[in-house]
């Protein structure tokens, strides 16, 4: 046995690496091609740059890391942008001419917050040079931390000795079957069904367990409840996730329970409930910080000395001693920060921290765990001793931007090949709160089985009387064609865009203004494409109908829609061609997204003579069709 199990592990994990080198040379290369070839006014339409940014104040933070704020203009505003915690950047000028001259130096992302960003810089020279250059911006590098993060991991799990991770590796792989204690199920009257089998079955693995958690089905609040209950049993867990979108809701969620959390890295949203269970905020909180501040102030001032000063035997005794001080005063605060947090939290990658080096939990939660590439999962995998994993691998995929690598695998994640080897450790979550039976019934079929069910007070639910719950509206007749813009990166059908708003007004007046703003009826108009999203959001913008409720209306792709929802859902399809070509419309994963956000209302606007070429579009119309009554068909 133990021949066999060897080369297995190893071809296992020189396959992720390869897998992942496939998509980091991709991803090196298309980040040269954008550097070189678009321009920058091109990149900030892409959310790859701010241009021009100011530069405002700066500060040492408590990790006693200098930050410095930039702030792009007000006219950016609507200007979607890819900044986020813990991302490398790159400062350049770009003269009157045009030619771009890129800085030798880098920064971090700190936080981002509408239109300032604060960055962490290496010295205070880089904050003069900022200030003394026109025409700076700021633009987003190749992400090699998170990379030499992932593959050090995937090196790490394959030549670990150590016992448990041993063990759990070769469970995770499919190697070995995962273990069950026994134990006395316990009753949770505020949960469903599958809720609380899905608590007892967290409580009772030893080595792995799922939570298949379908579109409305309660994920959060069974995860809550699990890690509430994996407390009264553990000290500390952690919970991470793969966005820091999603480690914010998980730690909200939990803070509303009265969970102690400490938050590791920044949340996306700054507000004062956010940043309170922040590690920073909290570490700044401390009794003892005003001390170690002032002594890190006396070192700064010291090291600023001219040389002559700086190296005479009594400056650098004082420095050794304030610096001997106040470690000890980071190593106080640190240890009474997490002594008393119940739980750890931080993004896959972030896990990686040096504030979590040496420190183990009994227990990892791995929240939307069907969005997370393998080898980002192995990072918190390696400080477990078992593993949770929650999400969906029915809806969103990882993020990968190499198709061959994609195709290959790489989108492959550890949940849904567990789920797959492993199915007696999964438990699916069956009733759903969120959407019209109606609206549910076509994904559950599909992607679950048919094991989904409607609660009862949102099964029936509706805005209009006599009203269906899903529509198609056919663009085949009308002539309607796509083209490709942004160097072949995304596809736009302007007149389905204009048709699509004289959709949304056509039902808005049906609604009726008023009703909309007293009853807060709110809408998502999704695209896959980015470029389709764009043009609808300028149409947006000049309609007198949508103009009283635009607070009302969100507009974004189906992954910016991910883990939300809203009353009326409006999807444009785009693709309109006489070949049946869809592109990634083909990932069904994602239709199953843009439908599933719906509560009351689903309205899809595509051409369907483009799109029944595929059989999963050919049932979804016939489903729909099916849906009307015979008096409405061929209304328009």
């Amino acid at each position: 046995m133990e021949k066999t199990e060897k080369p297995s592990i190893t071809r296992h994990f020189l396959r992720q690496r390869q897998l992942l080198q496939m998509e980091y040379d991709y991803e090196k290369e298309e980040y040269k091609r954008l550097s070189e070839e678009l321009g920058v006014a091109r990149n900030v339409q892409r959310g790859l740059c701010w241009h021009p940014v100011r530069v405002g104040r700066n500060h040492y933070n408590s990790l006693n890391q200098l930050v410095v704020e930039v702030y792009r203009g007000e006219e950016h505003s609507d200007e979607e942008h890819q900044f986020e915690y813990g991302r490398q950047v790159r400062f350049f000028v770009e003269n009157e001419a045009g030619q771009v001259t890129y800085k030798h130096y880098v920064g971090t992302v700190s936080y981002v917050e509408e239109n300032r960003m604060a960055i962490v810089v290496p010295s205070a020279s880089v904050i003069m040079d900022m200030e003394n250059s026109a025409g700076l911006g700021v633009q987003l590098s190749l992400d090699e931390t998170s990379y030499r993060t992932m593959f050090e991991a995937l090196n790490d799990v394959e030549k670990t000795t150590n016992t448990r991770l041993v063990a759990l590796r070769d469970v995770l792989c499919g190697l070995v079957e995962p273990g069950f204690r026994d134990i006395y199920p316990m009753r949770f009257p505020w949960l469903n069904r599958s809720q609380e089998v899905a608590v007892n079955n967290i409580l009772a693995c030893r080595d792995v367990m799922i939570v298949h958690g379908p579109p409305g089905t309660g994920k959060t609040t069974t995860l809550v409840e699990a890690i509430y209950e994996t407390l009264n049993r553990e000290p500390q867990v952690l919970v991470c996730a793969q966005s820091n979108m999603a480690v914010d809701w998980i730690s909200e969620k939990l803070v509303d329970r009265g969970v102690p959390v400490l938050r590791i890295g920044n949340p996306s949203r700054v507000n004062d409930k956010m940043l309170s269970f922040c590690y920073e905020r909290q570490f700044e909180s401390h009794p003892d910080y005003p001390e170690l501040w002032s002594m890190r102030k006396a070192i700064r001032q010291l090291q600023g000395l001219d040389k002559k000063h700086r190296n005479s035997d009594t400056v650098r005794n004082r420095i050794a001693k304030l610096r001997h001080r106040a470690e000890e005063l980071e190593v106080k605060i640190n240890a009474e920060l997490f002594n008393q947090a119940r739980v750890v939290s931080c993004t896959l990658v972030g896990s990686n921290s040096v504030l979590l080096k040496g420190r183990h939990f009994s227990t990892l939660f791995v929240d939307e765990a069907g969005q997370a590439l393998e080898a980002a999962t192995w990072i918190a995998v390696r400080k477990a001793d078992r593993v949770i994993l929650a999400g969906d691998h029915c809806q969103l995929p990882p993020t990968i931007k190499c198709y061959e690598a994609e195709r290959s695998g790489l989108s492959r994640t550890m949940m849904e090949r567990v789920a797959m080897r492993w199915p007696q450790a999964v438990t699916l979550l069956c009733v759903q709160y969120r959407m019209h039976s109606d609206i549910m019934k076509f994904s559950s079929q599909w992607f679950y089985g048919g094991n989904l069910v409607a609660a009862p007070d949102v099964e029936s639910r509706g805005i209009l009387d006599y009203d269906i719950a899903m529509e198609w509206i056919d663009t085949s007749d009308m002539d309607f064609a796509e083209r490709t813009v942004s160097a072949g990166n995304s596809r736009l059908n302007t007149l389905e865009g204009d048709f699509f708003i004289a959709e949304l007004e056509r039902y808005v007046q049906r609604i009726g203004v008023q009703r909309i703003l007293d009853e807060r009826i709110d809408f998502g108009l999704i695209s896959p494409y980015k470029a389709q999203v764009k043009y609808l959001r300028s149409k947006i913008k000049k309609s007198a109908v949508l103009k009283p409720i635009k607070q009302q209306l969100s507009i974004n792709t189906i992954d910016g829609f991910q883990g939300q929802e809203r009353d009326v859902v409006m999807i444009s399809l785009v693709r309109s061609n006489d070949d049946g070509r869809i592109g990634f419309l083909s990932d069904l994963r994602r239709m199953n997204v843009a439908i599933t956000r719906a509560r009351m209302k689903v309205m899809i606007v595509g051409d369907a003579s483009t799109l029944l070429h595929h059989k999963f579009y050919a049932q979804l119309r016939a489903y729909i069709e099916q849906l009307a009554p015979e008096s409405q068909h061929g209304e328009d």
